[in-house]
């Protein structure tokens, strides 16, 4: 029988010895078993170290599209991960959350890189003078930690589980080490290796142990973060492992807990809000069944609802189908496992020494295609406790299945003190339609809950739900829940990295930061900064400009133009008692003539202004003022292209305006989209086509496909032929929900797949020659060329007709042309 594997120190390796059977939860049977033995764990962690630092060096840009590269990736290989779910226990739509919210995380961390600078490290937070003449100051730096992140997963969610941590922690530039649960450690094992295989990511920055490993926190270093997932119970006791002491290594603990849903009491049957919460709890309940550390544990109603709550809740149970998964009629599958189903069991019958069971029976429950008595099947429990003040049980015992306790409150004020009882929780929510009974609530309870949801008929279609952990928001809860924090955007990326307060002059904080720092010294440069590449551009390169005298006239013009009459632009008679002396300039009117004194007129790499992101008129400006304008680059961001526009990035200018005393009279910081360079095709001038064309032979040799150095002459010449629109007579074949995206791609530099398949050529066969000899061909396209070239001179504003990307203008003809041109010749070494 196989055993789930390990991937450690850069192999796939079996554990020693027959190890623990792990069985499917459906059928009972094993089929496969695990084992840590003969694992070197110590070896593992400080493998992960020394190949950390190919992370380390990727910038968050690099990072980032890693991740989007390996989640597009996974997307493709989901079925397989779907079948072994079922084994699990788990429906399709609990196989959903697990292995595409798992993904999702990846997409979702990936996105975060546009947050970040193009660099190793993040600069957080605003620079902070420490002197008042502004030559000393400090800003802090944050690096990846040179460990690595060690990962304690529990059994619910094993690829979820995995890639919400490990997204963050390779954002941040640091390896992980995954500790799947043995009872579902065989998902897992199956998307790390199609990660492996996918070599998306540097060898070192995952590592998989397929179980239990007891000594993996001996040697833990100062440098490593540790993560654990699980019961409350472990979880506390891992916490206070001496190591981590020693070592002052961060642990984050995420457990279990008693997370509470009040029904609010405005919502009264037949309301949406009854409804809705009816229909919440019934999933939270069944959902993996009910194995969530965010299902609803406990349900707290107006004391005068829960009759009302107590049977629309059992006639929505009665609705959920239990059997075998993989049946389309089912809607809950099994527990994880034969012991799991024991637990649950007698952490009831706790439940249960002051609480009634109203809904379910622990020993029977009819299944759908399956074997009650073999697979871990569990009908769904409700109990009632009626005196929730007085017995503790419900608030402290947590049945980890489809269990959860109604229990009723007389004000808002006593939810919450219910609520708070279960002294911590990842999540809680309340669903009603009075904002000031949920204003009441969320305010009151928050210090006991990680996240709180206000649910109702405004939202409830659009909402998560009250136990989807979503990779923006914080993850975690105070108390019972760990203290811990998870995801969290930005957040969860910081938990990975080492702050550092830097301390120096502006001029070495801008080199060490990549960002300009006021004060700072400039880089004089020769050429206008907007007439450099986004490349060529770097943090405190600047510009001095010309002289503007501020004149009344102008004042007011631009008054009469913006219909901006303020009296201290207007209205000199009524400046008595006011800050200003004279007539006095707008402050936009201020920035506008600072863009005018600065803008570059000329076309060049600056596309567009993106925006601006902070704005100080430090002191007015009169008429008959003079200013002048210092613009320096401040910061550079990059960024996705996105439609029809070339790949670029932001520049952040930093605007300084001055008067003839050199005393700054404003500050703004601009934003320009800038193009970045076009390294990866070869322009296709005239000459460039005839030099290649010339080195073409009947012998050349392709480095991919069938075509012959004639027909891909002959195929060129059609394709002048079409974009003249000498040839029109044929259908566009890109499917329309696809053809904007396709023609989109023209614009980017990324250059054609090997191996496509022309539409209009037959598959898999060369097309009839044309002409007689190659010289024939090549004379014959270049004519077709400067037919193309006349036709658009002479209809600039036309549009024809392309097989793949539709109809067209003259410069996406021109994109396209160059790309395909450079995809030819390469192809027979022509480049």
């Amino acid at each position: 029988m196989n055993k789930t594997q390990h991937y450690v120190t850069g192999q796939w390796i079996d554990g020693i010895g027959e190890g623990a059977p792990v069985f499917d939860s459906i059928t009972g049977e094993q089929f496969t078993s695990t084992t840590v033995e003969g694992l070197d764990v110590p070896s593992i962690l400080q493998y992960g170290r020394d190949n950390g630092s190919v992370l380390r060096k990727m910038t968050f840009q690099e990072r980032g599209n890693m991740l989007k590269s390996l989640a597009m990736y996974l997307v493709k290989k989901k079925q397989a991960f779907y079948e072994l779910s079922y084994r699990t226990g788990a429906t399709k739509i609990d196989s959903w959350i697990d292995i595409e919210g798992g993904f999702g995380n990846l997409f979702a961390n990936a996105s975060l890189r546009k947050l970040f600078p193009n660099q190793t490290y993040h600069v957080e937070g605003d620079p902070i003078d420490l002197s008042r003449g502004g030559r000393f100051m400090a800003h802090h730096i944050m690096v990846p930690k040179e460990g690595v992140a060690v990962h304690i997963n529990a059994f619910n969610f094993p690829i979820w589980g995995m890639l919400e941590k490990c997204a963050v922690n390779w954002m941040a530039g640091m390896p992980a080490v995954v500790l799947p649960a043995p009872q579902t450690a065989y998902l897992t094992e199956a998307v790390v290796k199609e990660i492996i295989a996918s070599g998306l990511l540097p060898e070192g920055a995952l590592q998989l142990i397929s179980g239990t490993a007891r000594n993996i926190l001996d040697t833990v270093q100062s440098q490593d973060v540790v993560t654990f997932t699980g019961s409350a119970l472990v979880g506390r006791a891992l916490k206070t492992h001496p190591q981590l002491t020693q070592e002052s290594v961060p642990f984050t603990l995420e457990a279990d807990s008693l997370n509470a849903s009040i029904l609010g009491e405005d919502a009264l049957p037949g309301t949406p809000e009854f409804n809705i919460f009816i229909k919440e709890v019934r999933k939270e309940m069944t959902v993996k069944c009910g194995q969530k550390c965010t299902a609803i544990r406990r349900i707290i109603v107006p004391e005068n609802l829960i009759e009302e709550v107590q049977i629309a809740l059992g006639k929505e149970l009665d609705k959920v189908t239990i059997g075998d998964p993989r049946l389309k009629e089912v809607r809950m599958g099994s527990l994880v496992s034969e012991q799991q189903r024991n637990s649950v069991r007698e952490q009831v019958k706790k439940l249960a020494k002051t609480a009634s069971i109203v809904y379910g029976d622990l020993n029977e429950v009819e299944t759908i295609g399956a074997d009650s008595k073999k697979g871990a099947f569990l009908k769904p429990i409700v109990l009632r406790e009626d005196h929730p003040l007085k017995n503790e049980a419900a608030h402290v015992t947590e049945a980890f299945g489809p269990v959860s306790t109604i229990m009723p409150y007389k004000s808002i004020e006593e939810a919450v003190t219910l609520a708070k009882m279960g002294k911590g929780s990842l999540v809680s929510s309340i669903v009603t339609n009075d904002n000031k009974i949920a204003k009441e609530y969320t305010i009151n309870a928050a210090s006991h809950h990680g996240r709180i949801l206000i649910l109702n008929r405004e939202n409830a279609k659009e909402s998560t739900g009250h136990g989807s952990p979503l990779p923006a928001l914080v993850h975690g809860g105070p108390g019972r829940a760990g203290g811990g924090e998870e995801m969290g955007g930005m957040r969860g990326i910081k938990h990975y990295l080492q702050r550092c307060a830097v301390q120096g002059s502006p001029t070495s904080l801008t080199e060490v930061t990549g960002i300009y720092q006021a004060k700072g010294a400039y880089t004089e440069i020769s050429d206008h900064p907007f007439s450099y590449h986004w490349e060529d551009i770097q943090s405190g390169m600047s510009l001095k400009t010309h002289k503007r005298t501020i004149t009344d006239g102008d004042i007011v013009n631009f008054a009469n133009l913006t219909w901006d009459h303020f009296y201290a632009h207007t209205d000199i008679t009524s400046l008595e008692g006011s800050i200003f002396e004279k007539r006095t300039a707008h402050g936009y009117f201020i920035l506008a003539a600072a863009a005018g004194l600065f803008v570059y007129p000329n076309k060049g790499p600056v596309t567009a202004n993106y925006g601006l992101e902070e704005c100080r008129f430090l002191r007015p400006i009169y008429h008959n003022d003079t200013v002048y304008v210092r613009l320096t680059c401040k910061q550079k961001i990059d960024r996705d292209s996105r439609g029809k526009e070339h790949p670029s990035g932001i520049v952040k200018w930093y605007v300084e305006v001055f008067d003839v005393e050199h005393e700054l009279v404003a500050i703004a910081t601009i934003l320009t989209m800038v193009q970045k360079k076009q390294k990866v095709f070869v322009e296709m001038t005239s000459e460039k086509i005839t030099s290649c064309l010339n080195d073409l032979t009947e012998n050349s040799k392709a480095k991919w496909g069938i075509l012959t150095p004639q027909h891909m002459v002959e195929h060129l010449e059609d394709a002048y032929r079409i974009a003249s629109g000498e040839f029109q007579d044929f259908e566009i074949t890109t499917p329309e929900k696809y053809l904007e995206k396709t023609l989109e791609s023209l614009y980017t530099y990324e250059p054609m797949a090997p191996g496509y398949d022309f539409p209009l050529n037959k598959k898999g066969a060369l097309e009839d020659l044309k002409h007689s000899d190659l010289d024939t061909a090549k004379k014959m396209m270049l004519a077709s060329r400067e037919e193309y070239l006349n036709y658009f001179k002479e209809n600039p504003e036309s549009i024809t007709k392309n097989v793949v990307f539709g109809d067209i203008n003259k410069y996406e003809w021109y994109l396209l042309e160059r790309k395909h041109l450079n995809h030819h010749f390469s192809q027979f070494n022509l480049l």
